[in-house]
């Protein structure tokens, strides 16, 4: 296995992104669409957050195992995405290597890590998945 092998091979550069202003119903049929749990939220391309759909299903009482159950509006509207997205991201540079990728999602209690540039903008996405992938074309 390789030690300084780079983020950029394993990690996700078809993004799915979600602006501040967007709306939680846009989430939920994020996720649904391209079967996924985790979207960075962006302003203006820089991270502001991230948004899993467990924090949805904290909100909304959905049913996760029914992927064509949709919640009602109403408790969607009550809440923006700042107020349900994680703030304060622990993000990792797109010169980092997976070693340092595992380490840190291996040592924190969450799943996903975007991966910016020197600039703050969001250019890929590292998921625990990602990584597990990785492990298994080694062996």
């Amino acid at each position: 296995m390789k030690k300084r092998s780079p983020i950029t091979k394993i990690m996700s550069t078809e993004l799915v992104l979600l602006n501040l202003n967007d709306g939680l119903a846009k989430a939920e049929s994020l996720f649904k669409k391209h079967k996924i749990r985790h979207i960075p939220v962006v302003n203006h391309n820089k991270i502001e957050g991230m948004l899993s759909y467990t924090d949805l299903l904290r909100i909304s009482f959905a049913d996760a195992a029914d992927d064509d159950s949709h919640v009602e509006s109403v408790v969607y509207d009550m809440f923006d995405i700042r107020q349900v997205m994680t703030s304060n991201v622990t993000c990792i540079d797109d010169e980092a290597t997976i070693r340092e990728a595992a380490e840190i999602l291996a040592s924190r209690e969450f799943h996903a890590l975007p991966v910016v540039n020197k600039e703050n903008t969001v250019v890929g996405i590292v998921t625990t998945t990602d990584l597990i992938k990785y492990l298994l074309e080694q062996y």
